[in-house]
């Protein structure tokens, strides 16, 4: 008896070990990332989501990072590179979370990098990419405000493209606002809706 409340409690303390040292992990990633280190706040997701290769969170937080960090170069090669390495982490994390809206906006997000980068080269082929990955994201989480906010940042853009008003996009920013505010997230690490950011868009929305 002794020594089954031995091995339960050993094992019981690895387990505990092992989420602190998880736990630990993403705090740090994402105090690099508020900090403004964004390549070694992608690097730590990195190491934690081989660590934890069947978590998801680890695995998109990289793509993000590496996603995010596309935006505004110039050299071809090395967005390439930087997209490269975030299609490879989305995979991963695609493959531990099927059908999730989170990881589907991502994708679209990756799109949208390509396509800032070189619309004549990129945009004919992911434009309608990102239109079915917005309206899948939507049919299963209709509710979910980063999914509003993106799709309709996504639609801003391209109605700006084609010398259109944005107007019409306003009130569904305005409800992810409202979802956003009201959100309660219960699963740790989960994505954050970024009020700021939306509450920018907004502003941007109505003047245009």
């Amino acid at each position: 008896m002794k020594k089954s409340i031995l091995i339960i409690t050993i094992l019981f303390s690895g387990i505990i070990s092992a989420q602190s040292k998880y736990q630990t992990g993403m705090k740090k990633a994402f105090s690099l990332w508020e900090g403004g280190e964004m390549t070694e706040a992608s690097q730590l997701f990195e190491r934690i989501s081989k660590a934890e290769p069947t978590n998801w969170l680890p695995a998109y937080y990289t793509a993000t990072l590496e996603i995010l960090g596309s935006f505004g170069l110039r050299d071809e090669n090395t967005l390439n590179s930087k997209l490269t390495k975030a299609q490879e982490f989305l995979d991963v994390a695609k493959s531990n979370s099927e059908n999730n809206p989170e990881i589907m906006i991502t994708q679209a997000l990756l799109n949208t990098a390509y396509i800032a980068f070189d619309g004549q080269k990129y945009g004919m082929t992911l434009s309608g990419k990102n239109a079915q990955l917005y309206a899948k994201a939507l049919k299963i989480a209709p509710n979910n405000p980063r999914v509003l906010l993106g799709n309709a940042e996504w639609n801003m853009g391209a109605a700006k493209f084609f010398g259109k008003s944005t107007q019409a996009y306003c009130k569904q920013i305005e409800k992810a606002i409202e979802l956003g505010k009201a959100e309660k997230i219960e699963i740790e690490f989960y994505p954050k809706f970024m009020l700021s950011r939306a509450e920018e868009t907004l502003k941007k929305c109505k003047s245009e």
